[in-house]
């Protein structure tokens, strides 16, 4: 059923995404009287068509599905009749090219702009950040915070959720820089504290970056009891259940979730001895961590959720949400910073400053798609939206084969008041087709190393 998700969410995001995309270039098109020829969703073969409308556009879904594209009439790809030749894409304006090439990405971000809008309108459910422990010898501890202080500025933002706090922080960590954190603690007494990130390493941007700098989010006393076994992973391949309650582990007895996770971190890929209470009967089960890698190193990992008491729970939840008009804007501010956060991450990645496993491939996407479908529609649409934006700026990159590649020629075509020679477009396909397959590569190896690593 797990799988059923992924794919249908997959399938869905994908889907909408390109059409989203190629809609932007058909739309500016007919607006700028451009002849449509075809639009498909997916390369290669064509297994499904239909003709519409008087110019007899054909709608296509073809047989390769990662990609779109719209076929308009141009002299360079074919003879054009007498009465089309005004319509064709090549005897446009400068201008009215760029255009159209523009309207592709800038539709993935109105698309995320507006996701962003429903979602601030409906509520944002998320954790309050109040720190729990703090790790020895971190910058955390460095900078003295404490357990129970709650964080409500990052510079001059403010902070309602641990989700605000890892964004924010996460813009300042790739800096290497450092940020002055307003805390209050249990008193309401109002501290600021110096967080620096100097010490942050590329690694550390691969897992949780929020341990690698020593913080813990402050959660409710957890009972050592399963809520949730995950599928595939270790703990259901040994047969543990839902319920379970975990009273010892390698025969040492254990009273709270935290003491499990710390066992079962400690041992990967080596056999752990759990004592179980189920029901009215006590048992022994053997299981084998799954290693995954982590902030750098290797810890265990079983596929297992503690047990939560949603009442228990309810005080360390907030749901933030807003007008219809401050949501517009919190959508814009939104979708602006993620968009420039995206093009600095890349340019970290080019210089070594962040670690090239932050790229992703289809299959961490689709995982991503069905993991956030099984939380929730509010968590579908954030990741809708964040793939949107990717996607966006993924094709303005001045890249040849991308939208951003032929708006430099666009442009260099401006300055120098003729159009960029078919050679040299030529050669620049070429290279860019060599850089998208090297960029497809790195991606297609982190997902199969994190399929690997769990």
């Amino acid at each position: 059923m797990n799988l059923l998700t992924t794919l249908i969410a997959f399938g869905f995001a994908l889907g909408s995404l390109i059409v989203v995309h190629e809609f932007g270039h058909y739309l500016a098109a007919r607006l700028c009287n451009v002849k449509v020829l075809r639009f498909s969703v997916g390369f290669g073969r064509v297994v499904a068509s239909r003709r519409y409308g008087k110019d007899g556009t054909e709608w296509a879904l073809a047989a390769f599905p990662l990609g779109g594209y719209v076929k308009m009439l141009d002299e360079r790809e074919g003879e054009v009749a007498e009465h089309d030749l005004a319509r064709a894409f090549n005897r446009q304006s400068v201008y009215r090219r760029f255009v159209i090439v523009v309207a592709g990405p800038l539709a993935n971000f109105l698309l995320a702009i507006f996701l962003y809008w429903v979602i601030f309108m409906h509520g944002v459910p998320g954790i309050k950040p109040v720190i729990g422990a703090v790790a020895p010898d971190s910058p955390a501890a460095q900078a003295q915070f404490a357990v129970g202080e709650t964080i409500t500025k990052i510079g001059p933002d403010a902070v309602l959720t641990w989700q605000d706090a890892r964004w924010i922080l996460l813009k300042h960590a790739v800096e290497r820089g450092s940020v002055v954190l307003e805390v209050q603690n249990e008193r309401a007494e109002i501290h600021l504290r110096s967080l620096d990130m100097s010490r942050l390493q590329a690694a550390d941007f691969d897992g949780d970056f929020l341990r690698a700098l020593g913080f813990a989010r402050l959660q409710p006393p957890l009972p050592p009891v399963i809520g949730r076994v995950m599928p595939g992973g270790a703990a259901e391949r040994s047969g543990l259940l839902a319920n379970d309650e975990i009273i010892a582990v390698d025969r040492a007895p254990v009273q709270r979730w935290e003491q499990v996770v710390a066992a079962i971190s400690a041992s990967p890929q080596r056999e752990v001895m759990l004592d179980i209470k189920r029901a009215d009967t006590t048992l022994q089960v053997t299981v084998t961590p799954d290693a995954v890698i982590e902030n750098a190193g290797r810890i265990g990992r079983i596929g297992v959720a503690a047990r939560v008491d949603p009442v228990a729970m309810r005080q360390y939840l907030v749901e933030v949400h807003y007008s219809p008009w401050a949501s517009f804007g919190k959508a814009l501010e939104r979708t602006w910073d993620t968009s420039i956060f995206s093009l600095r991450m890349l340019g970290k990645m080019m210089v070594g400053e962040v670690s090239l496993k932050n790229l992703s491939g289809p299959i961490t996407i689709a995982d991503y798609a069905g993991q956030s479908a099984q939380i929730g529609w509010i968590s579908y649409l954030v990741f809708l939206a964040l793939i949107s934006i990717s996607l966006g700026v993924l094709n303005l990159l001045p890249i040849p084969l991308l939208d951003g590649g032929h708006l430099m020629y666009y442009m260099l075509e401006i300055v120098k008041g003729s159009p960029v020679s078919i050679k040299a477009m030529e050669i620049g396909q070429q290279v860019g087709m060599g850089f998208l397959v090297l960029l497809m590569a790195f991606a297609l190896y982190n997902d199969i190393t994190r399929l690997f690593n769990g």
